[in-house]
């Protein structure tokens, strides 16, 4: 599996999981360990690589010891200090990593509870770790655009100059996301008086701040919403393949089936989940076949993911239009099964069942 799938997998896991994990070896145990081998790719069984209650005496203080310490190249490289998952992470949670920081050879500290994964290195002073993380992996909202920069942290491409040359930025990057994505859920004063300046010549008064407090939050919102549609939009487009031609883009769109399908869709309306969970089943079995093969058919009661534009060879279906969402897979007979879901992130788990389906079609189109 690729990183992002694995870190899929992982989230998912820790979803269904961290309300029955109590104490901080159990987290250890169930979200941390996995995410040191399946993510990151390193043996926690072999000490050579990882290991477990690190002890490195620092001045006054004997014996205290850190739960992780990942070696590469014989060098302690990354520090891992671990908190219980339905706890809280604070920067006081991380003294003994800021004291074990500038003894020894590591340049990235991770501190988690298994769901959160906040990395330090030491940007502000040299051998001193700083005081904010340069990068916050959340595995219940995983950001894609941060999933390069863990690669980079993986026994298998290990590149520690990388990731420290881009670390300000993400830094600086990340907080500015998070500051941005506040306002936008709950604008401030200054905020809505910033950007209501712009549009209203009028006084600032108390009544025009509280009318503009709930303009600027909706169009906030609308702003994503078009954002993200447009976005997805010209992932449609892009084949990432051989460029078709025209004439062949046009009948994809245009066959005697599709216009028929359009015809008689009496309003169907093609939802973001539903154009999201296209996106991911497509992404999954491009390994088999090429992506502009893969088609959406959006229906009343479910939207179809095809090959060909072709509803004789379903890939699958997307139950969305429910408050229980449902995956519908086929088998060789193609008689779907239903599998409820409740997250997107799910459809993941039956990627080797919908990249069978795809390569059985394709064969039998050969």
């Amino acid at each position: 599996m690729e990183l992002s799938e694995r870190l899929a997998a992982l989230a998912a896991k820790v979803k269904h999981q961290r309300g029955a994990i109590e104490t901080e070896e159990a987290t250890k145990n169930a979200f941390i360990m996995p995410f040191i081998s399946t993510v990151l790719g390193y043996d926690v069984f072999n000490p050579l690589e990882v290991i477990p209650e690190f002890t490195a005496d620092v001045g006054i203080k004997k014996g205290e010891k850190i739960d992780y310490a990942i070696v590469k190249d014989d060098e302690v490289q990354i520090l891992i200090e671990c908190k219980r998952s339905l706890g809280p992470l604070t920067i006081e949670n991380a003294s003994q990593l800021f004291r074990y920081f500038a003894a020894t050879t590591a340049r990235i500290a991770v501190l988690t509870n298994g769901e959160i994964y906040q990395f330090y290195t030491d940007l502000e002073a040299p051998n001193r770790m700083d005081s904010k993380p340069f990068l916050i992996l959340d595995l219940s909202d995983i950001d894609e655009t941060l999933v390069p920069e863990i690669q980079k942290l993986s026994k298998e491409v290990f590149d520690l100059e990388s990731i420290i040359n881009s670390a300000e930025e993400l830094k600086y990057i990340g907080h500015l996301k998070r500051v941005i994505g506040k306002q936008f859920q709950e604008p401030d004063e200054n905020w809505v008086k910033l950007l209501s300046s712009q549009v209203y010549d009028g006084v600032f008064t108390a009544r025009v701040r509280e009318q503009f407090s709930g303009l600027v939050k909706k169009a906030s919102r609308q702003f994503l919403s078009d954002q993200v549609n447009d976005r997805l939009k010209a992932a449609l487009r892009d084949t990432s393949g051989p460029a078709s031609s025209e004439e062949e883009m046009a009948a994809s769109v245009n066959s005697a089936e599709v216009v028929e399908a359009d015809l008689a869709d009496d309003g169907v309306e093609t939802t973001f989940e539903e154009l999201e969970g296209f996106q991911i089943v497509r992404a999954i079995v491009c390994s088999h076949v090429k992506p502009h093969r893969v088609v959406y058919r959006d229906a009343k009661s479910y939207c179809a993911v095809l090959l060909d534009d072709n509803n004789r060879r379903p890939i699958a279906r997307l139950h969305f239009n429910r408050s229980q969402k449902y995956l519908g897979v086929f088998d060789d007979d193609k008689v779907e099964t239903r599998h409820p879901i409740s997250s997107l992130d799910e459809i993941y788990g039956y990627a080797e069942q919908l990249r069978e389906t795809a390569a059985r079609h394709t064969n039998a189109a050969v």
